[in-house]
């Protein structure tokens, strides 16, 4: 250490410490088209996840509650094999530093740009993602562990089936020729 005279003030010979990058990130979330907290919590529970899910205007959001290691790419590929079909985007971020993915049918696939996705996100998506909403501060928020296999099964059943019946008689389905 070395010391700034009179100051009192002692600086470090090293001081690479403290523009290392951690390689975990600070938060990850997966933004999802699932339209509510509920749904969301559901098929996390059927894929094992331990995530907080929040409602918001444009889909939930899944808010993993331990960002390390693996951790958010199999959750997210773990999520969208549970609900095939349904593109996701997971983010991560590392300080100021937000890395936005595509995930779909549990394949990673393109980069997305930050400013492309945060361009036309509800608030809401935008403060979760810059720290400036804490989720236990938000209304809506369902908890995955609150939700067991069974009763998970059994929501998104009747969920597919009410899909299923919106569908009928639609033009362009099976039904509605």
């Amino acid at each position: 250490m070395s010391s700034l005279g009179d100051l009192g003030v002692e600086v470090p010979d090293d001081l690479s410490g403290l523009t290392q990058n951690s390689s975990v990130p600070d938060l990850a979330v997966l933004i999802t088209q699932i339209a509510g907290a509920e749904p969301l919590a559901a098929a996390a529970s059927l894929a094992g996840l331990d995530l907080d899910a929040v409602p918001t205007e444009v889909g939930a959001l899944a808010v993993l509650r331990d960002p390390s290691g693996s951790g958010p790419d199999d959750a997210a590929a773990a999520l969208s094999q549970v609900v095939r079909g349904v593109p996701l985007v997971q983010v991560t971020r590392k300080g100021e530093q937000l890395t936005c993915v595509r995930w779909t049918d549990g394949e990673r696939g393109d980069e997305i740009s930050p400013a492309l996705l945060l361009g036309g996100a509800p608030q809401t998506v935008e403060d979760v993602l810059t720290g400036y909403a804490k989720v236990a501060d938000l209304e809506g928020v369902v908890a995955s562990g609150e939700i067991g296999r069974l009763k998970a099964m059994r929501m998104l059943s009747s969920a597919a089936r009410k899909a299923r019946r919106a569908s009928r008689g639609k033009p362009g389905t099976k039904d509605g020729a």
